[in-house]
C-alpha cells in the first residue's frame, strides 16, 4: 500500500505565538514533516510571530532545535531541514499595539493563499483580527486558525465568534481540536458509511451501550495555572470528548462536505438530553507516594477544579433512543489510553446453555497510544470436550496491519494544516457547533459550582473515583479496563 502525497498550493502562514510550547513541539515539526513528504513545496513561507526580539537567522535556530528535538528523524535528514529552514521568517510584533505590523504586511505576498495561526491566549483573539483588519491583511483568500479553548462558557464563546465574525466569513474560520486530525478519528466515518457491514446495527436496537474514553496517566505539569482555571470538563469533555461523540452518533451526511458533516454533527449535540445531577461524577487526584496531589501541582490547597469527569449521555432521536452513552476523562489514571468502544448487545437465544457464559460483540476504536481497531468476536474454544465459548479480537492496529513505513501517518496537527491550506474545513467546528456544546455543558458545571461541594477524590494510578463506577454499576454495566 502506497500512500499517495498531493502538493498543497503555495501559501503564506503566519504563526502568532510562533515561539510558543505548541509551536515547538507541533507546528514546526508538522510544517517539517510535511515539507519532506514533498506535500508543502519550495514556494510555501512560514513566518514566526511573537513579542521574543529576535531576527531571522535566531528564529531558524529556534525552529531548528525544536524539529531536532520533536522530530529526531531530521538528524538524518539535514539536507530536507536546511532547506525547510531558509523558508522560515520572523516578526517581533505586538498583538495590541502597532509595532511590527507594517513590517508583516510587507512579507506578505499579494496572490498566495494567506493562513494566521492563532496559537495565543484567547484573549488576543480580537486583538489580532482587528489588527489583520486594520492592516489589509483580510483578504478573501485569507484563513485564520483558532486554538481552544473557544471560550469558557456559552456567553463567552458567543462573544468570540461575534469578535471574529466581524472581519472574517465563517469559511474563513478554523477552530482546531487535534483530536479530529487523528487517523483513527478518520477511520470512524470510514468503517461506518463505507461498509456495509456496520452501519445497519448501529442504533439502538442493536448497540447496549457505547463508551468514551480519554484517560491520562500525567498531572498537570506545567499547566497548573491554566488547567485549575479550566477542569476536566472544559478541558476535554466540552470539545474533545463531545466531538468524538458527535462521530460515532451522527447520522450518514447526504455527501462529504464540510458542512453536511458538520449539520449532522450539530444535531447530535441538540438532541442531547440534559445530564441529571447523579449522571455526572467528578473527581480530583490525591497523591500517593512520591506522586503530588492535584491541589499540591497547581499551587492552591483550597481548589474546587476536577481533574476527572464521568458522565451519563442519552440522544432523544429514533436512531439513539434509550442507548446510553458513558464519557469520562481524566489525569493521573492507570494508563494512557483513549478509546470509543461499541458494544452490541447479547444474542437474543443462546443455543449453547449457562455453562457457555454470556458474550458480546464489542468494536473498539483505538486513539492512543497504539491507533487501531478491535473487533471482539466469539468463537469455539479450541479442544474436545464439549462447547465452550471464548472471546477474540479481530485486530487492525495500524503499524502491524499496514506495516511500519505507512503506520507512520501524519501527526494531527500536520493534517490540520494541510487542511486550513487546501480549504477543508470537515474537521473544524463550526461556530454554531461550539456554542450548541457549551449550551449542554454549562448547566451541569453550574450545578457543580452552585454546590459548593468539593470534587470527589481519588488515587493516583487508579480509575477514577468509585462514584464513577458506580455511574455504570447501576445500570448493571462495567467500565472497560483502562489500558493501553
Amino acid at each position: 500500500m502506497v500512500s499517495r502525497v498531493i502538493p498543497v498550493d503555495p501559501f503564506d502562514l503566519v504563526i502568532f505565538g510562533g515561539t510558543g510550547d505548541l509551536a515547538q513541539r507541533k507546528i514546526l515539526p508538522g510544517l517539517f514533516r510535511r515539507f519532506r513528504a514533498g506535500q508543502m513545496g519550495d514556494n510555501a513561507r512560514v513566518i514566526g510571530a511573537a513579542r521574543s526580539d529576535m531576527d531571522a537567522a535566531a528564529y531558524r535556530d529556534f525552529a531548528r532545535k525544536a524539529v531536532m528535538e520533536f522530530e529526531p528523524e531530521a538528524a538524518k535528514d539535514s539536507e530536507h531541514l536546511d532547506s525547510f529552514l531558509q523558508q522560515l521568517d520572523y516578526v517581533t510584533i505586538d498583538a495590541r499595539g502597532d509595532a511590527g505590523w507594517s513590517e508583516l504586511t510587507s512579507m506578505l505576498r499579494d496572490d498566495e493563499i494567506r493562513a494566521f495561526y492563532f496559537s495565543v491566549a484567547p484573549s488576543l483573539f480580537g486583538d489580532l483580527a482587528d489588527r489583520l483588519h486594520e492592516y489589509g491583511m483580510d483578504c478573501p483568500n485569507c484563513r485564520i486558525v483558532v486554538e481552544k479553548p473557544f471560550g469558557r462558557d456559552l456567553e463567552t464563546a458567543k462573544a468570540l465568534n461575534a469578535t471574529i465574525a466581524e472581519y472574517f466569513d465563517e469559511h474563513q474560520i478554523y477552530r482546531i481540536d487535534h483530536y479530529l486530525g487523528k487517523e483513527t478519528v478518520q477511520n470512524l466515518m470510514a468503517i461506518r458509511f463505507g461498509n456495509t457491514l456496520f452501519e445497519p446495527l448501529w442504533n439502538s436496537q442493536y448497540v447496549d451501550h457505547i463508551q468514551i474514553t480519554v484517560a491520562e496517566d500525567v498531572g498537570v505539569g506545567g499547566r497548573g495555572d491554566y488547567y485549575d482555571r479550566s477542569g476536566a470538563m472544559r478541558d476535554m469533555m466540552q470539545n474533545h470528548i463531545m466531538q468524538l461523540l458527535c462521530l460515532i452518533a451522527m447520522e450518514p451526511p447526504a455527501k462529504f462536505d464540510p458542512d453536511a458533516v458538520r449539520d449532522e454533527k450539530l444535531k447530535v449535540i441538540r438532541a442531547l438530553d440534559p445530564v441529571a445531577p447523579e449522571d455526572a461524577v467528578r473527581g480530583q487526584y490525591e497523591g500517593s507516594g512520591q506522586s503530588g496531589s492535584y491541589r499540591n501541582e497547581v499551587g492552591n490547597r483550597d481548589s474546587m477544579t476536577e481533574s476527572f469527569v464521568a458522565l451519563r449521555a442519552t440522544i432523544s432521536n429514533w436512531r439513539w433512543a434509550g442507548t446510553p452513552f458513558y464519557l469520562r476523562t481524566g489525569k493521573r489514571l492507570r494508563e494512557r489510553a483513549s478509546e470509543i468502544a461499541v458494544v452490541f448487545k447479547d444474542a437474543p437465544h443462546s443455543i449453547f446453555g449457562a455453562d457457555a457464559g454470556r458474550h458480546r460483540n464489542i468494536l473498539t476504536i483505538k486513539l492512543q497510544p497504539n491507533e487501531g481497531i478491535e473487533l471482539g468476536v466469539t468463537i469455539k474454544e479450541p479442544g474436545p470436550g464439549g462447547m465452550r465459548l471464548v472471546d477474540v479480537p479481530l485486530d487492525m492496529t495500524f503499524a502491524e496491519a499496514l506495516g511500519p513505513e505507512e503506520a507512520d501517518f501524519p501527526d494531527a496537527y500536520e493534517r490540520l494544516i494541510m487542511d486550513v491550506i487546501r480549504g477543508n474545513q470537515t474537521l473544524f467546528m463550526r461556530g454554531d457547533e461550539v456554542e450548541a456544546a457549551w449550551a449542554w455543558i454549562d448547566p451541569i458545571i453550574g450545578l457543580w459550582e452552585d454546590s459548593a461541594r468539593a470534587p470527589l477524590t481519588y488515587a493516583t494510578g487508579s480509575s477514577g473515583p468509585d462514584d464513577a463506577l458506580m455511574l455504570m454499576h447501576r445500570d448493571g454495566r462495567r467500565w472497560r479496563e483502562i489500558r493501553a
